[in-house]
């Protein structure tokens, strides 16, 4: 067994003094970051918010100033449109020669 002297009672030595100040530096270092960073996450989230309630008030406010639609016309130019949109799809193939007849004809009222 090795004698080291006596042992130092009462108040600590220097290096005690360091290493008690090193983490209570710490610790308050920690606690610090922490809280800033819980503070800058509810400031995010307070910004995601109003960002949030600033565009769904704009897009109301679209809404209400847009002009109402056009109302369609059992007339010409939304016939011609029906039947334009027959012939494309039979063109593609998505109706044979009789179904696009039976529906041109169905809109022509014959």
């Amino acid at each position: 067994m090795v004698f080291r002297g006596p042992r130092r009672v009462g108040r600590p030595g220097l290096l005690g003094v360091v290493a008690r100040t090193a983490v209570i530096t710490g610790t308050a270092r920690a606690t610090s970051n922490a809280m800033n960073r819980r503070a800058a996450n509810k400031d995010a989230e307070q910004q995601a918010r109003a960002d949030q309630a600033a565009q769904q008030a704009y897009a109301e406010q679209q809404a209400a100033q847009a002009p109402p639609p056009a109302p369609t016309s059992a007339g010409g130019d939304d016939l011609v449109s029906r039947i334009q949109e027959l012939a494309r799809l039979k063109d593609a193939g998505v109706l044979t020669d009789e179904e696009f007849a039976a529906a041109k004809a169905k809109l022509l009222g014959s």
